[in-house]
C-alpha cells in the first residue's frame, strides 16, 4: 500500500457519508481518481463512476458502497434535546455512550448519545433493552430555541469518525463497511491502470447501499456491464461468542473472503480463485445460498443479467463504532481485483 493509497483510506473514514448524504466522500473520490481514470462522471443517484479503457467493447464494473449507517434529526424537545430517525441496521446498544457528530450545514456539531445513569435505573429497567426510540442527542444546549439555531430537522449524524492502527496490521473505525471495500475497487482501477487493459473497467462508489442496493440498481443499468464484482465487508468470526455454523470460518489477516453460491456466477468464482492460487496470495471461501445482502444482489440481475462475484473483507464488530479490518486484507482484495481485470483479454466466455 503506498502512503498516498494509505491517507486515502483515511480521509475516506474520516468523510461523513450517511446514505443520502455522500456528496462529502464523494468529493474525496473524484479528487483521488482524477489523475489516473480516462473518464469520471457522476450520475443524477450520485454514483461516482471512474472508467478505465471506456471505449473497449466489455465492460467490467466494480462496486464499493461509499455510504454509511446513521441518524437523521427528526424532533427537537422543549429542553433542546434532540430525537433521531436511523438510516440502515443499528443494534441500538451500540449507540448508548457514543460520541456522534450532527452535520449541519453550517458544519459540524458535535453531540452525545446516552440514557439515565445506572444507579437512577430500577430493576426492571435494567432487564430491558433498550428501544431507539427512548434514547436522544444532546448537544449541550438549555432550550429548544437554542438548538433550533444550530440544527434543521433532516440534519445527517454519523458516530464520531476517527482511525486507529493497532497491532498486526489492523486497524479500526466506524464505516470500515462499506469504505474498505470502496477503497478496493479504486485501488484495483489505479493499479490496472498502470498496465495495459483490454476491458472498460468502471469502478463504482455506490450510493445507498445500506438503504436497499439503490445505488448498485442504478449505476449497474447506466452501465450495463457484462461482468460485475461488488466488494463488501462481511462477518470474521475469529472473536469470542460467534457460532461459525452460521457463516463459516472467517479470519482477520488470512485474506479476502470469495464468495460462492447462486448469486455469483462460477467462471467469475473460479478465475478469483485461479489468480489467487497462482500468485500464492492469501485468501478464504465462504458460502451463500441466496441472493446476497449487498451490491453483488443488484449487480448479478440487472437487464438481461451479468456476470456477478462478490469479493468480501473480513470485519469484526460491524456496525458499531470500532469496525476492525486487516489492512493486510483490503491490499490483497485490490490486488486480486486488479489482476482479474487485466486477465481479461476481451473474448471470454463468462456464460454459466
Amino acid at each position: 500500500m503506498t502512503p498516498a493509497a494509505h491517507d486515502f483510506l483515511k480521509k475516506l473514514l474520516d468523510t461523513p457519508s450517511p446514505s443520502g448524504f455522500e456528496k462529502p466522500i464523494q468529493d474525496v473520490v473524484r479528487e483521488y481518481v482524477a489523475s489516473f481514470a480516462d473518464e469520471v462522471t457522476t450520475d443524477l443517484h450520485g454514483n461516482v463512476i471512474a472508467c478505465k479503457n471506456p471505449g473497449a467493447d466489455v465492460r467490467v464494473m466494480y462496486a464499493g458502497h461509499c455510504d454509511q449507517i446513521g441518524m437523521l434529526v427528526s424532533q427537537i424537545d422543549d429542553s433542546g434535546f434532540i430525537y433521531a430517525q436511523t438510516i440502515g441496521g443499528w443494534d441500538p446498544q451500540q449507540l448508548i455512550g457514543q460520541r456522534m457528530t450532527i452535520w449541519t450545514g453550517d458544519g459540524p456539531i458535535p453531540a452525545v448519545i446516552a440514557r439515565k445513569a445506572i444507579h437512577l435505573l430500577n430493576e426492571q429497567e435494567r432487564k430491558q433493552v433498550v428501544k431507539k426510540e427512548d434514547l436522544w442527542l444532546d448537544i449541550g444546549v438549555k432550550s429548544k430555541d437554542e438548538a433550533k439555531e444550530l440544527v434543521r430537522i433532516g440534519d445527517p449524524v454519523t458516530l464520531k469518525l476517527g482511525y486507529q492502527e493497532m497491532r498486526n496490521g489492523f486497524a479500526n473505525a466506524p464505516a470500515m463497511d462499506d469504505k474498505t471495500g470502496l477503497w478496493v475497487v479504486i485501488e484495483a482501477l489505479r493499479r490496472a491502470s498502470e498496465k495495459s487493459l483490454h476491458v472498460a473497467l468502471s469502478s463504482v462508489s455506490t450510493v445507498q447501499e445500506e438503504i436497499g442496493l439503490r445505488g448498485a440498481k442504478t449505476s449497474a443499468y447506466g452501465i450495463d456491464p457484462h461482468i460485475g464484482i461488488a466488494v463488501d465487508v462481511t462477518h470474521a468470526t475469529d472473536c469470542p461468542t460467534i457460532d461459525k455454523r452460521q457463516v463459516g470460518e472467517v479470519n482477520l489477516g488470512d485474506g479476502p473472503v470469495i464468495f460462492r453460491g447462486p448469486n455469483m456466477n462460477p467462471h467469475v468464482v473460479n478465475r478469483l480463485v485461479r489468480i489467487c492460487d497462482e500468485r500464492e496470495m492469501a485468501y478464504q471461501l465462504a458460502a451463500s445460498g441466496r441472493a446476497t445482502p449487498n451490491d453483488a444482489n443488484a449487480i448479478q440481475v440487472n437487464q438481461a443479467g451479468v456476470a456477478a462475484g462478490l469479493v468480501a473483507i473480513p470485519n469484526r464488530y460491524m456496525h458499531s463504532a470500532v469496525e476492525m479490518i486487516s489492512l493486510d486484507d483490503i491490499d490483497r482484495a485490490a490486488v486480486l481485483l486488479a489482476e482479474f481485470a487485466l486477465s481479461l483479454t476481451g473474448q471470454d466466455d463468462f456464460t454459466p
